[in-house]
């Protein structure tokens, strides 16, 4: 029996389906794996707190000696520097449109807080935004290394963080994302070296204007065991708490080091080779396609091959038995980060699932 259906089996009668269960020995390793291998490389560990919006993980990664977390947005920053959490990073290239330049400075007045920025509109909109005290308020510029998404190019670093100087904000360092280190099993240590090439050529353009970048930070979870360069002092893995399917794909988790499933129940088998389960995008996300399926179930080839809102379309092989109705089967995502985002709350026990708890998601729902 896998070892994540041994341990529902021993929850079944306490937990109503579906729900995201966590195993908090499983994720203390991930922790303490990653951490070592920071420290190991001389770099600060700062993770990704979109991965589990909850306040009782991020405490234990600073625990562990983290150096402080990343945010998305500034909803979730504003979560956990309300819960003591002092050194936040708002990995992002923020606009502080509507109310989020108050809510910006009244963070910058509480938590040593850093935002991403990629241009010099943003520049000049968040130093208007923390009027009298621009430099409370930290910058990092960020630089596209070939993920194509936000982030100017590199040898415009120096210029960003003169600018943001000049507005009296103050820019400490550049930070990228190797985004396309996701693509498949071979594209992360190239993602990561072309990461490596940007972040260098960012720090020589800060100095060329007689700025040090003083942080230079890297990610991601696919990145991070490439992502030891003498350049980068930081690194924001997020994923790696938990570990999901995509990044056992990738060769960046191992099977065991997963943290998280979903318990689902099979709620209709009528039509052959297939079962029906109560898990559908409102509880996994629409991460996935046909060919690799939105999820599986843990030690079955049975893959989920289609989700609608509340079903999930478990399709079962020739020759591998149907989990029966009301059978409760736990299922490991594709992506763990939308999952997490779906629930109020992640049922906690260990792997001998003896015991139980619940952890508020308190950060559920925060886009902005």
């Amino acid at each position: 029996m896998h070892r994540l259906q041994r341990v529902l089996n021993r929850l079944v009668e306490r937990v109503d389906t579906p729900t995201p269960i966590v195993l908090a020995d499983v994720m203390q390793r991930n922790i303490d794996r990653m951490q070592g291998f920071a420290v190991e490389h001389g770099l600060d560990l700062r993770p990704h707190v979109k991965t589990h919006k909850c306040v009782e993980v991020g405490r234990r990664q600073l625990e562990a000696g983290a150096v402080g977390i990343t945010a998305g947005n500034v909803g979730e920053a504003e979560v956990f520097a309300q819960a003591g959490f002092e050194d936040i990073f708002l990995a992002y290239p923020v606009w502080p449109s509507g109310t989020k330049g108050d809510r910006i400075r009244r963070l910058a007045q509480t938590a040593r807080m850093r935002v991403g920025v990629d241009n010099l509109a943003a520049i000049e909109a968040l130093a208007a935004a923390m009027r009298q005290e621009p430099d409370r308020l930290q910058v990092m510029v960020e630089v596209d290394c070939g993920a194509r998404r936000s982030g100017a190019p590199p040898e415009a670093a120096g210029d960003l963080a003169r600018a943001a100087r000049k507005r009296g904000l103050v820019p400490v360092g550049v930070y990228t994302y190797p985004g396309h280190g996701s693509s498949g099993p071979g594209s992360r240590e190239p993602a990561a070296q072309d990461q490596q090439a940007a972040l260098t050529a960012a720090v020589r353009s800060f100095g060329d204007v007689g700025i040090t970048a003083e942080v230079v930070s890297a990610g991601s979870t696919p990145t991070v065991a490439f992502s030891t360069s003498s350049v980068i002092t930081e690194i924001r893995a997020g994923e790696y708490v938990f570990g999901d399917l995509n990044n056992t794909r990738l060769g960046a988790c191992e099977e065991d080091q997963i943290a998280l499933f979903v318990a689902a129940t099979v709620v209709s088998d009528r039509v052959p080779g297939q079962v029906i389960l109560d898990v559908g995008t409102k509880a996994l996300g629409r991460e996935g396609d046909p060919e690799r399926g939105y999820g599986g179930i843990a030690g079955k080839k049975a893959v989920l091959a289609k989700l609608n809102e509340y079903h999930g379309f478990a399709a079962v092989p020739g020759g591998e038995a149907r989990p029966s109705v009301g059978a409760v089967v736990p299922v490991v995502p594709n992506h763990v980060c939308p999952v997490v985002n779906s629930f109020e709350e992640l049922v906690v026990t260990d792997t001998e699932g003896t015991m139980l708890e619940r952890w508020p998601v308190a950060a559920r729902g925060l886009l902005s």
